[in-house]
């Protein structure tokens, strides 16, 4: 998947940041991970060869500012712009993954209605709290594509409540990496994977985590297995 990280650093605020995979990036070149500011591929999405073709391809989907939260304070003055870009190119589906949705509606576009049908937002919620806090609002929140996000999952979380309001198409479920991980349960994900079952929703277990605990057992996972280890439970599966 490509990228596109408009802007860089950001605020821990809840369980699920505690090692977050950028602090630990930026705190091992002595870089302050907490400085938000604007990158120099603020605009990457409209930049455009010599031969006045996009420099980024249409056709694909762009995890979308991965290194910070696009709904983060320092950004307001930032985010109209960022809303162009994507306005600007339907060709391109923008993932959009946040733990700030109740700031989801400040500098929305005037055009904004519904959604943009090439806009993906995913709320990400650790653990039952936040699951409870967040997801009643984001069901409020005029979005085409809502996916609900349980990485790092930190506990057993039931969202079988949210996902029966047929608002959601989508669940994504992933242990943490990391050398200071914390455990990722298999029955949480089995868990989920049943929830999305019962409710039509797809579901993803996108990585195990380095912290891994099956069936009584528990396994440190390379990172570079992470991924792999988690698509052989074969639990993944699409509703269209």
């Amino acid at each position: 998947m490509n990228a596109w990280n408009p802007w860089h650093g950001c605020h821990k605020t809840s369980p699920g940041c505690q090692n977050c995979y950028m602090y630990r990036r930026d705190e091992s070149i002595g870089k302050d991970p907490s400085v938000v500011y604007k990158t120099t591929s603020f605009d990457l999405p409209i930049k455009r060869k010599r031969d006045k073709s996009y420099k980024l391809a249409g056709g694909h989907e762009v995890f979308t500012c991965g290194t910070s939260d696009f709904f983060i304070e320092e950004a307001d003055a930032w985010r109209s712009d960022a809303w162009r870009f994507i306005r600007e190119r339907p060709d391109i589906s923008f993932l959009i993954i946040t733990k700030r949705i109740h700031r989801f509606s400040v500098g929305l576009p005037d055009d904004w209605g519904d959604g943009y049908p090439n806009v993906r937002i995913g709320c990400t919620v650790e653990n039952q709290k936040m699951a409870d806090e967040r997801l009643p609002i984001f069901m409020q929140m005029p979005v085409v594509h809502r996916i609900v996000i349980c990485e790092p999952i930190l506990e057993h979380i039931d969202v079988s409540p949210y996902l029966a309001t047929g608002k959601f198409v989508h669940v994504v479920a992933g242990g943490e990496s990391g050398m200071e991980a914390r455990t990722c349960d298999y029955r949480w994900i089995l868990s989920l994977h049943k929830q999305c079952r019962q409710n039509h929703v797809s579901f993803w277990f996108k990585q195990t985590g380095r912290n891994f605990l099956k069936d009584g057992k528990r396994y440190t996972i390379l990172k570079r297995l992470q991924h792999s280890q988690a698509r052989k439970a074969g639990l993944n599966f699409t509703i269209k």
